[in-house]
């Protein structure tokens, strides 16, 4: 008789018993964000025969074009987990400041990005949201080290959703028939070692000499590939199963660098560490920055811990 496949929520379950002081708040916690999950992912499917595609008319604290799909992500998660119970605070790429609950009895803060790579989807290309869990704190700005568990869901071909509470990475599949996430990629690990990069070249003249130089290495050993999505979430999970390294460095127009350490790299550095792989900002783990505000920004390069460890070396050569 074949084995039983294993729930997203059975797994969880079984999780939180090897944690004795175990209550059985994470394990609603992260159910309640399986469950938006879904109602995303059905949206996003049916995003081109609704009115929900197109731009919402106004910007976030990012400053960049807020999708309609975005709005709607973001409310359903906010109302979901303020409804749980669970969560103390939370904090939104598309939020101004952090929502507090009004019970102020949950454990949890919790961080996301509801449609990461969303000015994607009019394209129909792979969008995901991404989320970063730290036990309460008066203190909201936590380093990445504190996080209790962090993961993503990717809205593709297929419907993942990705976890980890540092106990490893494992991936559940959504089977549509039934309605449920079962374990399709237990204990994943990442290559030691790729041959795909990851960044966007159109900002190669932005650069600094010692980047250029990387990347003109990597052209050079033409065993390298380039394979860029422009959704981080969607080349991370390659990443992530492929090897390689994802790049989102620093540049002449974003000398801080663009991406949001608490909403996207913090969550993806935890999941691609406890996976066997390492993240730099080029000159420091980005697990241990902590954050001054909302959109704290860094650069960032995440994979396979040899290619990080190359990129590492090749930034401390001198020219």
């Amino acid at each position: 008789m074949p084995d039983k496949p294993v729930t997203l929520t059975e797994f969880i379950i079984e999780e939180e018993r090897h944690f004795k002081q175990a209550t059985g708040s994470f394990t609603l916690l992260l159910t309640q964000i399986e469950n938006a999950a879904k109602i995303i992912a059905s949206h996003v499917k049916k995003s081109g025969l609704v009115d929900i595609l197109g731009s919402a008319g106004k910007t976030n604290t990012s400053g960049e074009q807020v999708q309609k799909l975005d709005v709607f992500a973001n409310e359903l998660l906010v109302s979901t987990l303020l409804e749980s119970g669970q969560v103390y605070a939370i904090m939104s790429e598309e939020l101004d400041e952090p929502v507090f609950s009004k019970k102020n009895r949950g454990h949890y803060v919790v961080c996301f990005d509801p449609l990461d790579g969303s000015s994607n989807i009019d394209s129909n290309v792979s969008i995901g949201t991404i989320f970063s869990i730290y036990h309460k704190n008066p203190d909201l700005f936590q380093p990445g080290i504190k996080q209790v568990a962090a993961g993503y869901i990717l809205y593709g071909s297929s419907v993942m959703f990705v976890y980890s509470c540092g106990r490893g990475v494992n991936g559940f599949t959504l089977d549509p028939s039934i309605g449920s996430f079962l374990l399709s990629h237990p204990k994943i690990k990442i290559p030691e070692k790729g041959d795909t990069y990851s960044i966007n070249e159109a900002y190669f003249h932005l650069f600094d000499q010692k980047l250029q130089q990387y990347i003109t290495d990597l052209k050079e050993k033409k065993e390298y590939k380039l394979r860029y999505i422009g959704s981080m979430v969607a080349d991370i999970h390659r990443t992530l199963l492929t090897g390689g390294i994802f790049l989102n460095p620093a540049n002449k127009k974003s000398p801080e660098g663009k991406l949001r350490l608490l909403f996207e790299v913090n969550p993806l550095s935890f999941i691609v560490n406890q996976a066997g792989g390492s993240a730099t900002t080029g000159y420091l783990d980005p697990l241990i920055i902590k954050p001054t505000q909302l959109i704290h920004r860094t650069p960032i390069a995440i994979g396979s811990r040899q290619e990080v460890k190359n990129y590492i070396l090749s930034l401390q050569r001198s020219l």
